[in-house]
């Protein structure tokens, strides 16, 4: 080998050092995301643009959200909602929730977005839902929401968020023990 290349080499060994053995350097990390799955089911009410009409709604919801450490999480919510005897409305949401509310504990979320309908006439349009948590993965979701074809819709839903009654429950652990939660205070 040239005296060149080895010279330069040479120099280099310390900064390939220092590179590999920051490589190897690792602290704890917790990312832990928070999550939920929700269905509920309640009255509603549905406006085509004629007359108000009472229906019967499940509704299924899901998504993901930055991690229960500060006050306020922040996340993505798909919702499905199936008015019987009508069809489905689909709904991407943006949602807003106290640490209270994800850790399964009395709180609440605000989660505003749009959806689609594909039932009857169709609608494109917004929608928004004020969710108040109670312990155990109790949900009242209040949803109301209005698009294109002058649609228009109202409902009040009682369900569960299974994450929020397992995963992340944090509240009456003295009854029922969650003893791996996603979140430890």
């Amino acid at each position: 080998m040239p005296a060149s290349v080895s010279s330069c080499l040479l120099r280099a060994a310390p900064a390939v050092a220092l590179f590999v053995a920051a490589s190897g350097w690792t602290t704890p990390a917790r990312a832990d995301v928070s999550s939920w799955i929700f269905a509920g089911y309640g009255p509603a009410a549905v406006d085509d643009g004629k007359a108000w009409e009472t229906e019967s709604l499940l509704a299924l919801e899901t998504g993901l959200g930055t991690p229960a450490t500060g006050a306020i999480i922040f996340g993505g919510m798909f919702k499905l909602g199936t008015y019987f005897g009508r069809g489905t409305d689909l709904g991407l949401s943006l949602r807003t929730a106290t640490k209270g509310f994800v850790l399964g504990d009395w709180g609440a979320a605000l989660d505003l977005g749009g959806y689609e309908r594909f039932w009857e006439i169709g609608s494109v349009g917004a929608q928004g839902s004020l969710v108040l948590g109670a312990p155990w993965g109790i949900t009242l979701s209040l949803t109301g929401g209005m698009g294109t074809n002058d649609a228009r819709h109202a409902g009040a839903v009682i369900g569960i968020d299974f994450a929020r009654l397992t995963v992340y429950r944090q509240s009456g652990e003295n009854w029922f023990m969650n003893p791996y939660p996603a979140v430890r205070d």
